[in-house]
């Protein structure tokens, strides 16, 4: 008698776990499902939304005032909205996929002439500064490369916000920041290297 009584309650255990389960997941809400278009995080009022896999797009963005920001929510739209938004900055060449950003022919600290901001190569005699615009090169799985905007420096850290970097990656990374003979390196193969607004260019 005992050893039946304990096989049913055994099983009232079970069923009353299965139906918790199926409750708990047909019946509550999905809370803070991430769908296109949905807010991960921000950087000084500035939105970074999901946008699915790396390859959607959902639009283009352009503003009031007719210049193109890019395709939402590829990673391109999120940099160039934070400068147009945050320091009021137009590139005169709004587009081009996200390892174009560099140009190899500007010298450390020189005019990137088709961004209107100044270049550094990863390594450079200049420190990466929040708000900087980073550029990673292009690889085997996404030739387009990527780019992100430095949102903390610390003497031996670097932490960028960037938009798209896949459904399951976080908005924000760090990477480890070294200084060796004057020259700063963001301890990352791919990062080319960074863009950067001046006063002179904000005004």
């Amino acid at each position: 008698m005992k050893v039946r009584a304990y096989k049913l309650f055994f099983a009232l255990v079970v069923v009353v776990g299965l139906s918790v389960s199926v409750y708990l997941v047909f019946k509550q809400p999905i809370v803070n499902e991430r769908v296109p278009g949905f807010p991960v995080d921000s950087l000084d009022g500035v939105v970074v939304y999901f946008n699915g896999s790396v390859s959607e797009t959902h639009g283009r963005n352009v503003s009031s005032d007719g210049y193109n920001i890019g395709k939402k929510y590829q990673c391109v739209e999120f940099v160039k909205r934070y400068y147009y938004e945050h320091f009021n900055h137009k590139m005169p060449d709004s587009y081009g996929h996200a390892k174009d950003f560099f140009d190899p022919a500007t010298g450390d600290g020189k005019l990137n002439k088709s961004r209107a901001l100044l270049q550094y190569t990863n390594p450079s005699f200049s420190k990466p500064c929040r708000g900087d615009l980073i550029v990673f090169g292009g690889t085997v799985f996404n030739k387009y490369g990527h780019v992100a905007i430095i949102s903390e420096v610390d003497e031996t850290e670097v932490e960028i916000i960037q938009q798209n970097p896949g459904p399951a990656s976080p908005s924000r990374v760090n990477f480890c920041l070294t200084s060796e003979d004057g020259k700063w390196k963001i301890e990352n193969d791919r990062i080319l290297g960074w863009l950067r607004i001046t006063k002179v260019l904000q005004n």
